[in-house]
């Protein structure tokens, strides 16, 4: 059953927040038994919409939603959900009944997505700014000030906001002056992320493509499928999570990314370390 709990962050780059009312508590209703056949549900698409209803009041109703590869990309279980799939392809949708008896699994109902929408997701600037679209956006470390150490709560207006971005002409002892890879984003018939890393010692470099995440209410950035944060400098042991990062500044010229730092068993306790990124420029 714990399985069917967590909130998979992929929701979120749907376009739809996860949806969840209060859910009755299950000893509370009626002690039936359902068949797949009398269940009252149904699973609408129009255009870049998929519209989950339940006509069960007795039941309390849970859907997840795959891609072709059987990835979940959300779950909800609230009476009527609705979620918006900007890329055309085929999902599979599971409607799941939980009644005091237990639970009545159905088998999964595919749908297709006719016509790649990306409207629906991007009418803020900032997807723009970090993927240029379906034609993708290449970001690298910029080492005229690549990296800095801010509170918890940088950038903000009170609490652990102090911040320190050493000049890196005289502080180049923060991380060595080379070719530490690249990001690129692009939302081409998904939400796709490379990167490429460059080692710490010499110039060896490892590839690695997934899938991302770009909550812009919240401010976070996660990356899926194996891929880690483009870092630089002696880092990578003082962060445990390279994967979900905290989105700092984000113009069509700057990105800065933070991940937490956690040194408590030497007294310094938790901050930000913040890198900075420009645009790689193109290639003619």
């Amino acid at each position: 059953m714990k399985r069917k709990l967590y909130i998979l962050v992929a929701a979120i780059a749907l376009g739809s927040l996860f949806s969840c009312e209060p859910v009755e508590d299950r000893d509370s209703l009626p002690a039936i038994t359902y068949t797949e056949a009398t269940l009252n549900h149904t699973e609408v698409v129009t255009g870049n919409t998929l519209t989950m209803t339940n006509n069960d009041k007795d039941v309390t109703p849970y859907w997840s939603v795959a891609d072709a590869t059987g990835t979940e990309l959300g779950h909800f279980n609230t009476n009527s959900s609705s979620v918006i799939i900007p890329f055309k392809g085929t999902y599979t949708v599971t409607y799941t009944a939980y009644t005091r008896g237990g639970a009545l699994y159905t088998q999964p109902k595919t749908i297709t997505i006719v016509k790649t929408d990306l409207s629906s997701i991007t009418t803020d600037p900032k997807w723009a700014m970090l993927t240029n679209g379906a034609a993708g956006k290449t970001w690298v470390l910029n080492m005229a000030n690549p990296v800095g150490w801010a509170g918890l709560e940088y950038p903000g207006t009170s609490g652990d906001n102090w911040n320190w971005f050493p000049d890196y002409a005289s502080n180049s002892w923060v991380m060595e002056n080379k070719d530490w890879g690249e990001m690129h984003f692009n939302l081409n018939e998904g939400y796709n992320v490379s990167v490429k890393q460059t080692a710490l010692v010499g110039t060896a470099q490892t590839n690695k493509s997934g899938t991302f995440v770009f909550d812009i209410p919240n401010n976070k950035l996660i990356f899926n499928g194996g891929v880690e944060m483009l870092y630089g400098g002696n880092y990578y042991p003082d962060v445990s999570n390279w994967t979900s990062v905290h989105v700092i500044k984000l113009t069509e010229t700057e990105l800065e990314l933070g991940v937490v730092r956690d040194q408590s068993r030497t007294g310094e306790g938790k901050c930000q370390i913040v890198f900075r990124y420009k645009p790689k420029p193109a290639v003619n």
